[in-house]
C-alpha cells in the first residue's frame, strides 16, 4: 500500500523546514509588489518584483540574505500562515492551509521543477524589477496574473 506524502499526512504547522519549503512551487508571485485595499482587504498583484528576484528563474537572488536587504520581505512560516491572504490562489501554502490538493503542475506532484513555468504559472519574462519602475505609481502595474 502506498504512503500519501508529506502534505497529505501533516498539517502546515507539523512540517520540518525542509518539507515547509519544498512547497514553494517558485512562481515566484510572493516577490510582486502588491496593492491592498485597506477597507476590503483586496489584493491587486502588479508586475513590479522585488529587485532580489532573477526574473529568468524565479528565484531570490540573496535567500539567506533577503530579510535584511530588503526589510519588507515576507518570511513565510506556518506559525503566521492564516495571515496570508495576499498569496496568490495557486500557492501551495494556501491551497493547503485552505483544505485544497496541489495543483497536477506542482512540482512534489509531477517531478518537474520547471513545469510552473512551462504551465505559465510563473511570472517568468512577465515581470520588471523594482530598480527599473516608477514605484510611486504602482497603479500603472497592476496585472491579473490568474
Amino acid at each position: 500500500m502506498k504512503k500519501d506524502p508529506f502534505w497529505k499526512q501533516l498539517t502546515l504547522a507539523q512540517m520540518n523546514r525542509e518539507q515547509w519549503e519544498s512547497l514553494c512551487d517558485g512562481c515566484a508571485k510572493c516577490c510582486l509588489f502588491k496593492l491592498e485595499d485597506e477597507e476590503t482587504a483586496e489584493v491587486q498583484y502588479t508586475n513590479v518584483c522585488c529587485r532580489l528576484l532573477n526574473i529568468g528563474t524565479c528565484r531570490c537572488t540573496s535567500y539567506s540574505n533577503r530579510n535584511r536587504l530588503v526589510p519588507g520581505c515576507s518570511n513565510l512560516t506556518p506559525a503566521h500562515v492564516a495571515l496570508y491572504h495576499w498569496l496568490p490562489k495557486s500557492c501551495a501554502y494556501r491551497l493547503l492551509h485552505e483544505g485544497n490538493d496541489l495543483p497536477s503542475w506542482h512540482h512534489l506532484i509531477c517531478g518537474d521543477r520547471n513545469a510552473v513555468h512551462k504551465q505559465g504559472h510563473s511570472v517568468r519574462g512577465r515581470v520588471v524589477s523594482e530598480n527599473l519602475a516608477n514605484t510611486d505609481d504602482l497603479d500603472r502595474y497592476v496585472t491579473d496574473w490568474d
